[in-house]
């Protein structure tokens, strides 16, 4: 199988969230499963500044944006490790930015016309290299025209006749709505502006046009398939999705063992496995408080959360619990990440307060993730939503108990601790499910009960330790996805294109 991934980030060579760590991990796995694989995505300063051997292909781009041409310039690398190729569609006046999306305050206003150009330059790309491609796996938004581009305009391009289309859905409350006059820029027929394509809501929505037009959506967990068919999860496109539901499925997102494994990691003193992971544990916890400045207290469970600080992650939920625990228990909280001023002042203010218990980081840090995983008792994720998750997944192989609530991915891979799935195994973390601070204080007490007893909990972490997350487990999906896809789309199997 022939796969072409069209992305607006990958790791290494721009990231924001985990559609970076998909599309930066999947291409390489898929080829050491035998498939033929390449990734494209724009050549962001980060991309041009990053050291990564960008060889100049000397394709010239002509790409129509309304009623002008924009021209752009062909760039190839590889992924790290691997023989995969990578693209980059280089357009200094759209992509030359200081951020990918847009400042701290707000969105880049012409993002529309940015990515516009984006997709079709995939299409040109695929064209002037004389690409072979079986099937194209867009995701997000920001590529969300490719699979109209491809039925309306390139279905009769030679080479392009039998390309299959598949859109992944990382998170739907990202859509790339903008004004309907957009519409020009797209250089689509007017036509196309209607209830069951393009429009919603008298604007331009990019995500619903991949949903419309894709020949196979996915998303990135069995249970977020679900929810988003339905209201409040579905954020408005939910009758699409119940449309399409026959070409709908999840699969959840995998985790790089060679980045997330604490027997290897090189942010931890000391590196620790199953055989050791009480004193590896223990070792790294007394590390990380003496970094956060906190008292070493044998004691108090440390508590971590590592995210954006934003009302979809739980954490005014968090910070409420946190306000009621500093009173009334010797637990330590550690917090990571930027989001909402208003929760970052609210955590900056317990830290304050507190600087006993509560230790807050307002800033991006992988090596300090790492050392948190490692050094943290508890692992919460309070999250209204959740499309897959990766933390949970890290925190599972580093041997500290995610408490989670019961939504999308979290709910695919955490299994709640009790006297039964203790006994039988399969217990991994502590899960809840009403959105409140009580259910998530409720849950988290019950997990500190748990960690009191040594025995029990060294069977909880050390079970969640040996289980697989890996990418390996993903591809393997993703390339049964791709064989049925690519077939359906061969036999003339799929429904009318276009209809929702």
């Amino acid at each position: 199988m022939k796969i072409l991934l069209a992305a607006s980030e990958a790791v290494p060579f721009a990231k924001t969230g985990g559609l970076a760590d998909v599309c930066g991990a999947l291409p390489t796995t898929l080829a050491k499963l035998g498939h033929k694989t390449a990734l494209i995505m724009p050549a962001y300063r980060q991309v041009l500044e990053g050291g990564y051997g960008l060889e100049r292909l000397g394709v010239e781009l002509a790409i129509p944006i309304g009623r002008k041409t924009v021209s752009g310039r062909l760039l190839k690398s590889r992924l790290p490790g691997s023989d995969v190729p990578a693209y980059f569609v280089e357009q200094p006046q759209y992509f030359d930015r200081d951020h990918l999306y847009g400042n701290s305050n707000q969105d880049y206003r012409d993002n529309c016309e940015r990515y516009v150009f984006f997709s079709r330059a995939v299409l040109e790309t695929i064209r002037h290299l004389n690409l072979e491609v079986d099937l194209l796996h867009v995701h997000d938004w920001q590529t969300g025209l490719i699979p109209a581009y491809l039925k309306i305009e390139y279905r009769g391009v030679p080479g392009f006749e039998q390309i299959a289309s598949l859109l992944t859905i990382h998170n739907i409350a990202y859509q790339g709505t903008f004004w309907h006059w957009d519409m020009v820029l797209t250089g689509l027929d007017w036509k196309y502006f209607n209830w069951r394509q393009m429009e919603f809501f008298g604007n331009l929505n990019l995500l619903k046009t991949g949903l419309v037009f894709a020949d196979a959506i996915n998303t990135v967990s069995p249970r977020y398939a679900e929810e988003i068919t339905t209201a409040p999860l579905g954020s408005g496109l939910e009758g699409v999705l119940q449309h399409r539901r026959g070409v709908l499925s999840g699969i959840l997102n995998g985790v790089d063992y060679s980045q997330w494994n604490p027997a290897i990691d090189p942010h931890l003193t000391p590196e620790y496995g199953v055989e050791n992971v009480r004193d590896g544990k223990a070792a790294n916890k007394a590390a990380l408080l003496a970094e956060l400045n906190l008292p070493r207290d044998n004691a108090a469970p440390l508590i971590a959360f590592v995210g954006r600080l934003v009302e979809q992650k739980g954490i005014d939920l968090l910070i409420q619990v946190i306000q009621e625990w500093v009173l009334t228990s010797r637990a330590q909280w550690v917090v990571l990440g930027t989001g909402d001023g208003k929760f970052q002042e609210q955590l900056q203010m317990l830290a304050q307060r507190h600087p006993q218990k509560v230790a807050v980081r307002l800033q991006f840090s992988d090596p300090l993730a790492h050392r948190i995983e490692a050094g943290a008792d508890l692992f919460v994720m309070p999250s209204r939503f959740e499309p897959c998750g990766l933390s949970q997944m890290y925190s599972l192989k580093y041997g500290t108990p995610p408490v989670v609530r019961v939504t999308g991915g979290l709910a695919d891979t955490i299994v709640d601790t009790t006297e039964e799935t203790l006994a039988a195994g399969s217990a991994n973390g502590f899960t809840f499910h009403e959105q409140s601070p009580q259910a998530l204080s409720a849950a988290i007490k019950r997990a500190v009960a748990y960690h009191a007893r040594g025995d029990a909990w060294l069977r909880l972490i050390t079970s969640g330790m040996k289980e697989d997350w890996s990418w390996d487990r993903s591809a393997k999906q993703y390339a049964a996805l791709y064989d049925a896809t690519v077939a359906r789309v061969r036999q003339g199997a799929l429904a009318p294109s276009g209809q929702a």
